[in-house]
């Protein structure tokens, strides 16, 4: 089997549990999380038919693979930085026959408006390092390291690409942490990407959110919007029936 699915040593293959859908993932590496799975619904809720969506730092796919079963999308585009990442993303979208719905192109985030040109996109997704160097210790495994810390990409490089990427109204959907909301606010307001959707996460409805989602639209009127938040346990190991709804009714 891992010859027909061409895996590679410490790659494993993971199920969607979502049209059929699989994913190659090499856990050695870096593999995705729920924030990803959260950002996909939520996006889901206001990307329209035939839009066309470009996912920043898309490390194996999640996000446009997810997307393309949950709206109706015309085609998506995804940029990511590292080459092994990129081969698994590749991978992935021709196992589950998706190569005329994805591109996957080895880019650099800080580059991304070069590489694709200026309002080309509807729609805009990250799920972004989350961690600056006043934050934490960085992972010394350096997959996971660039996957969570800003050290080839920053949030004001994240915000100005999305920026220049996106078509006027176009969207802009990123999951986050809420301790740096004041900073991703003002990044996104200084590249013109006015906040419109928020959303909080917590981990049990008695505890402070420990995620955050956003949606902002591209030279948008000033108005925002806050979404009844996610609750992810009713008791420990205890999925909510409101998680459970997000990922389709399975873990």
């Amino acid at each position: 089997m891992n010859d027909k699915l061409h895996l590679k040593d410490g790659e494993r293959l993971d199920d969607l549990q979502l049209n059929g859908l699989h994913i190659i993932q090499n856990p050695e590496k870096f593999c995705f999380g729920m924030d990803a799975v959260l950002l996909s619904s939520f996006a889901s809720k206001t990307i329209r038919t035939n839009d066309n969506v470009l996912d920043l730092g898309t490390g194996t796919g999640i996000l446009p693979i997810l997307l393309s079963a949950k709206t109706k999308a015309k085609h998506f585009s995804a940029l990511e930085i590292q080459e092994e990442s990129v081969d698994m993303a590749k991978r992935s979208v021709t196992l589950n026959n998706l190569n005329e719905q994805i591109d996957i192109i080895n880019g650099d985030i800080k580059t991304a408006s070069q590489i694709f040109g200026a309002a080309v996109f509807d729609a805009v997704t990250t799920n972004p390092p989350y961690m600056n160097d006043n934050h934490g210790i960085k992972n010394p495994d350096m997959p996971k390291a660039i996957a969570r810390h800003e050290i080839l990409c920053t949030l004001d490089d994240i915000a100005r690409e999305a920026s220049r990427l996106l078509k006027t109204t176009g969207r802009f959907y990123m999951v986050h942490r809420p301790f740096r909301m004041t900073e991703i606010l003002c990044t996104l307001a200084k590249y013109k990407l006015e906040t419109k959707r928020i959303c909080m996460v917590q981990p049990f409805v008695s505890k402070e959110p420990n995620m955050l989602l956003i949606e902002a639209v591209k030279n948008g009127k000033p108005f925002v919007k806050f979404e009844p938040p996610i609750i992810v346990y009713d008791t420990p190991g205890v999925y909510t029936q409101q998680l459970l709804n997000i990922y389709g009714g399975a873990i």
